[in-house]
């Protein structure tokens, strides 16, 4: 079994579809492992995408993930994060492939309603960000 992280980005809390992602996420075959509603300050927001921190867009990205609750979640299934990439679809909606929660559930490249790990490696920091050890099992 393999783990990834998953954010429901502000975008689609506002929305009020969080339950038509979780659905989605059991439909796939995910068993959700940890899962919480989170307020990001600006400064979480800044230290958990401290990757993109050169990118002309850290800004805008940062201030759109702490304006509003979001939902973190670790998912796990084999495959987990290919899949849950796959589910997702390309991080701009109009690029995205039909049946995609992107595609769905996204306005555009920024809003795009949710987010996924890219990389085992990038998953296990992720998840670490959010959700210590008792958090899982």
């Amino acid at each position: 079994m393999e783990r990834t992280f998953a954010i429901v980005k502000p975008d689609a809390v506002e929305k009020n579809v969080i339950g038509r992602v979780l659905n989605r996420i059991e439909e796939e075959g995910f068993k959700v492992v940890a899962m919480r509603m989170v307020n990001l300050s600006r400064t979480d927001a800044e230290g958990f995408y401290a990757v993109h921190e050169e990118r002309p867009f850290f800004n805008d990205l940062t201030q759109f993930m702490s304006s509003g609750p979001a939902v973190v979640m670790c998912l796990e299934r084999d495959g987990a994060i290919a899949k849950w990439r796959e589910v997702m679809g390309a991080t701009n909606p109009e690029e995205a492939a039909e049946g995609t929660l992107r595609k769905q559930l996204g306005t555009n490249i920024e809003r795009n309603a949710t987010h996924g790990s890219d990389a085992p490696e990038t998953a296990a920091t992720e998840i670490a960000y959010f959700f210590g050890g008792i958090d899982l099992r």
